[in-house]
């Protein structure tokens, strides 16, 4: 994936939206704000209530998934095979209010540590879709 809206370039060169908010640093604070975000948000409580107790091992999951989406290290497919999104998430019940609990905490962790907004808009909308994807009840 590339940011080519922002003109994000280097020496003529289109740059990842990996290099683009600022690669690993940034993507470990984007994924460790969202989970402390679902973590203590009540607005979260019942995207919170299908995650293990323990955050860590899907907080390392999300950080290696989002490094490769967004054009970094395919991290996530080296450790774990294709992402299968769905087939994945679907022992856990997610309906609306869960994807939107989800997104509510997405969006605010990317506002508090992605600054730019136009990269912010280049991520969302596809995390949107997949939110969206990722529900298997009503």
């Amino acid at each position: 994936m590339t940011d080519t809206s922002d003109n994000q370039e280097r020496k003529g060169e289109t740059i990842t939206l990996y290099e683009a908010v600022g690669g690993d640093p940034a993507v470990r604070a984007l994924t460790r704000r969202f989970y402390e975000l679902m973590d203590t948000l009540p607005e979260a409580a019942r995207c919170r209530a299908i995650h293990p107790k323990d955050l860590s091992g899907s907080e390392e999951k999300l950080y290696d998934y989002l490094t490769g989406w967004l054009g970094g290290p395919p991290v996530y497919v080296e450790k774990h095979g294709h992402p299968m999104l769905r087939r994945r998430h679907f022992m856990a019940s997610i309906g609306p209010a869960e994807r939107d609990e989800w997104l509510l905490c997405f969006v605010q962790a990317l506002e508090e540590t992605v600054p730019s907004e136009g990269l912010r808009k280049i991520i969302l909308e596809p995390v949107t879709r997949l939110a969206h994807h990722m529900q298997n009840k009503e």
